[in-house]
């Protein structure tokens, strides 16, 4: 099953804000972008189709492109070219001499960027090597899942999400008919940790006080939280928002130990805040807009909750610090892990 389609890297250029440039030949597309450099065009040529071009006419074709730009009015253009090929030699042949040249291998999904050639494009191999490795992780559950028969739909649906929300959900309904039992067990409590109950630093993430704390939570938690999963991967994803529960507790023990002002506490808050952070550090990522989103926008809902938070009564501030700093650090540990991975993996 070919997933890497023209349809599908288009969407990508779309996501990273380049618009498209019409062209009557569908085997080359032209996509462009203002930067305070210039005009940026990203060139795509897809070779798999039995295409064939003479270097002479590649590069005439690119100069044709810088042509057109400038005959428009623009002093500053710069065309990087992808070719999107299952045979990398004939693409080599043809672009060995062009600096500003990539080829994107449709059989492995890796980035093939040969020495005599630009190191980088304003971001792209990041996003682009990024990119191809999510497509990697795709290809091979959608070849386990049609030999276990799962289904498209189901393979796309945030589970660990949906599973987090029902068991938040849950828990406040059996306390709902226990009374404090749960929470007098369970909450964040420092002189409860010191006398060994230290299982109440994951217990306390799945408690509330009310139904709006809870659904306020759970709210965020869904739809953020599916993005974040679907970038991550659902064990990764799971592993963030424990990581991002524990280390704001461990913040709010701090906070307690160094103002003697001691209280219970218990919500989610610290790992929903913590896919938060991660969402913020994916969307920089993408050179600062994922999907609908925009670093600023994130960056403006985290410092928005926050400031209610420090200006409200009765609320666990350093838990929510601690976890937005958590989920924004494994995020990026996890993306530098998958870096050197796919550096080992591709040899």
């Amino acid at each position: 099953m070919d997933i890497l389609t023209l349809e599908r890297l288009e969407n990508l250029f779309f996501e990273q804000g380049y618009g498209k440039i019409p062209s009557n030949l569908p085997e080359f597309n032209f996509y462009c972008h203002r930067e305070m450099q210039g005009i940026t065009v990203l060139h795509v040529i897809d070779y798999r189709q039995g295409l064939y071009i003479s270097t002479d006419q590649y590069t005439h074709l690119k100069n044709q492109i810088e042509a057109f730009f400038h005959d428009r009015g623009e002093r500053e253009v710069h065309v990087m070219t992808f070719i999107l090929c299952d045979d990398t030699e004939k693409a080599k042949r043809l672009c060995e001499k062009d600096g500003f040249c990539w080829i994107i291998d449709s059989r492995a999904y890796r980035l093939l960027i040969h020495e005599t050639q630009v190191a980088d494009f304003y971001g792209w191999k990041d996003i682009l090597e990024e990119y191809l490795f999510a497509l990697t992780r795709e290809n091979r559950e959608a070849a386990h899942a049609e030999k276990t028969g799962k289904t498209d739909y189901l393979r796309n649906v945030p589970w660990v999400s949906a599973i987090l929300v029902a068991v938040n959900v849950i828990v406040f309904l059996i306390c709902t008919f226990t009374g404090d039992l749960l929470y007098n067990k369970g909450a964040f409590l420092v002189t409860a940790l010191w006398q060994g109950e230290w299982y109440r630093l994951f217990t306390s993430m799945f408690l509330h006080w009310n139904v709006e704390h809870l659904f306020s939570n759970m709210i965020v938690l869904y739809y953020v939280g599916a993005i974040v999963e679907r970038r991550l991967g659902s064990i990764p994803y799971m592993m963030l928002y424990v990581l991002s529960g524990f280390a704001g507790n461990v913040f709010s023990m701090g906070y307690e130990l160094l103002t003697n002002a001691y209280g219970s506490s218990a919500g989610a808050s610290g790992a929903v805040f913590g896919v938060e952070g991660a969402l913020l550090f994916l969307v920089m990522a993408h050179r600062g807009k994922l999907e609908s989103m925009t670093a600023g926008r994130v960056a403006f809902a985290i410092a928005f909750s926050l400031y209610c938070g420090f200006t409200s009564a009765g609320v666990n501030n350093a838990a929510h610090v601690g976890g937005v700093l958590m989920g924004f650090t494994v995020a990026a540990v996890m993306a530098a892990y998958n870096k050197i991975k796919l550096f080992f993996d591709r040899g």
